[in-house]
């Protein structure tokens, strides 16, 4: 098997990387701008409905990553890993320019979210074959010794998606007007994916074929069937068991919860004003991608099975005290006046349904007050009794008006209702030194999601065998991604809303991640079998 140049790596480090950037900044935008989105295609009186509806459609691009990874996962293992990635990426390039192309809902109604779902599932599709064929390429080019840091730039490229979604919104804030932006230039970012699309093909279109890949080929060694291989080759099932739940549960999930769900946070219920967060977490994002490459180069020295274990069990003990402390640094009114104003509701079936309009369910009267309680982001406590009641401080705050308006209208007078007793809902503008202070959280949830994600590449390429690696190893991380880290902000956001505490859906994130210890600690090889040749 011939050796590749320096020359040779650095392009396939390079074009890799990129396109990488790119398919995951496709990805990413709908995310980063998800309040716009809902508003375009999923339109709601009910605001929380309204961010669930776009974060389902969110997971279901996600939920279909699985699909791509057997697909392209088969196509790979068969037909050759750099082909598979050039229609992965230009399938992900079409879908997300398609995304800003759609009418509005208000012009052409239900066919507007349909064909942003339908967009989404081809997403997911090309994802699905992208992180595994970009990590084996670079995997198969890479010298052991140097292995876990030259793949470490492709998990630095996921970061690195996110971040340019970011610095693209960022630039079109500045650039067009904020009625304009909210109006038609949150599209902008959608139909750049274009000019995206013709770089990543132009640099990936010079590389070769992996060296792996290439000798399989000429030795007539590829698989049948890489698909039913992965589950029938000796001791495969236990490998696929241990990248699901030792692996990718846990990364996956500290990164959403790292990255999307900070922003999230400190958009909504800390009320901060969107660019100063999208700017914080542009910040934190750019050092923090620093952090997987010396992880990754860190496990060349010590193995790939150390730091996981270290990011996952620091995790269980940081993550609560993270998010505690954004909220005492976004927000500390909010808190104070819950301290000194404690809420408390009661009355009968006193819970909400956050999905009672789309199921045309009747909301209870103490549901509505729970729901606008929630997406006011104010805590609560639910108190038996039989009466339908609402106190702040102990005082009671009259609510027989303001069980027949809409949900929205709701929030405004119970918010009105609230700031007479100190509750502050103006939008927040921390100062300097606090801000610093929330990105330097940020960069806490940066390094234990390096801890965990930085070498993963390397690891997952070197547990299992050539010639079904494309699909042994994008199935079980897919299935991770997909459903354990994609659904997390819907899930996690139906915590919340049915809970009222804003931390509650960080309790969906520790498991995961106490899951991923346990099993980690038991199966992850401590020095892999996978020497990457073409056996």
């Amino acid at each position: 098997m011939r050796e590749p140049s320096q020359k040779e790596i650095r392009l396939v480090i390079a074009a890799s990387s990129a396109g990488t950037i790119f398919e995951w900044y496709d990805f990413f935008i709908y995310g980063t701008l998800a309040g716009l989105i809902g508003a375009a295609f999923f339109p709601s009186g009910n605001e929380t409905l309204q961010l669930l509806l776009v974060w389902a459609g969110f997971a279901i691009g996600f939920g279909f990553r699985p699909l791509g990874a057997i697909m392209f996962g088969f196509l790979g293992d068969r037909l050759g890993r750099k082909y598979t990635f050039l229609v992965t990426v230009t399938l992900m390039g079409i879908a997300t320019a398609g995304v800003g192309l759609i009418p509005n809902a208000d012009n052409i109604g239900i066919a507007a979210p349909i064909l942003v779902i339908f967009l989404r599932i081809l997403q997911g599709l090309a994802l699905g074959g992208e992180y595994g064929g970009a990590a084996i390429y670079v995997a198969e080019h890479a010298p052991k010794e140097k292995r876990g840091f030259y793949t470490s730039f492709i998990q630095a490229s996921v970061v690195g998606g996110f971040i340019l979604s970011i610095a693209v919104v960022l630039t079109c804030r500045f650039l067009i007007p904020a009625e304009d932006f909210a109006a038609w230039g949150w599209r902008v970012p959608f139909l750049l994916s274009i000019v995206l699309l013709g770089i990543s093909l132009w640099m990936r279109l010079k590389l070769s074929e992996s060296p792996v890949f290439q000798a399989m080929k000429d030795a007539g060694e590829t698989a049948g069937n890489p698909f039913t291989e992965s589950f029938s080759y000796p001791g495969n099932k236990k490998r696929i068991f241990v990248a699901l739940f030792g692996i990718t549960a846990g990364l996956t999930t500290i990164w959403y919860t790292a990255f999307f769900s900070g922003m999230s946070f400190l958009r909504g219920p800390m009320r901060m004003n969107d660019q100063t967060v999208e700017i914080i977490v542009f910040i934190a994002g750019i050092i923090a991608m620093f952090f997987y490459l010396i992880v990754g180069k860190w496990s060349d020295h010590i193995g790939r099975k150390r730091p996981m274990i270290l990011g996952n069990f620091l995790t269980l003990f940081l993550l609560f005290p993270c998010f505690w402390a954004f909220g005492n640094l976004a927000n500390p009114g909010l808190w104070e006046s819950a301290k000194a104003a404690p809420v408390s509701v009661s009355g009968e079936e006193c819970t909400t349904d956050p999905f009672a309009d789309i199921f045309d369910r009747e909301q209870s009267d103490c549901g509505k007050i729970l729901e606008s309680l929630a997406a006011s982001g104010v805590p609560y406590d639910v108190v038996s009794g039989n009466v339908l009641r609402l106190t702040v401080g102990g005082n009671n705050i009259p609510i027989t008006d303001k069980l027949t308006v809409t949900s929205h209208e709701r929030k405004l007078a119970i918010e009105s209702a609230l700031a007479k007793h100190g509750y502050d809902f103006s939008e927040q503008e921390p100062p300097l030194i606090n801000l610093v202070g929330i990105i330097a959280i940020l960069l806490v949830l940066g390094m234990l999601s390096a801890l965990t994600f930085g070498s993963a590449a390397a690891l997952l390429a070197e547990m299992f065998p050539a010639r079904i690696r494309y699909s042994s190893m994008s199935i079980p991380y897919h299935i991770g991604a997909g459903y354990f880290g994609g659904f997390l902000p819907l899930i996690a956001g139906y915590i919340i809303a049915r809970s009222g505490d804003v931390y509650a859906g960080l309790w969906y994130t520790w498991v995961f991640v106490l899951i991923s210890l346990v099993v980690g600690w038991w199966g992850i090889p401590r020095d892999p079998e996978g020497a990457l040749d073409a056996t």
